[in-house]
């Protein structure tokens, strides 16, 4: 499966690992459940939320293979 980059759209970056809701819920990051989810990426979310992107991918790119 692809890497979770930060050009991933968040609709995708939830297809692609199973603990994704979980990973961006304990960031403070509800994304998922917004209507932007499927044309906004990971980037542009960090971006509103002030998280770090870098942390992030990594947290999500844990279990996918």
């Amino acid at each position: 499966m692809a890497k979770i980059t930060a050009d991933t759209l968040i609709a995708e970056c939830l297809e692609r690992n199973p603990n994704a809701a979980e990973i961006l819920l304990s960031a403070g990051m509800h994304c998922f459940g917004c209507a932007l989810a499927h044309g906004e990426t990971i980037a542009e979310a960090v971006a509103v939320h002030g998280k770090d992107l870098d942390e992030l991918l990594e947290k999500l790119n844990e279990g996918v293979e």
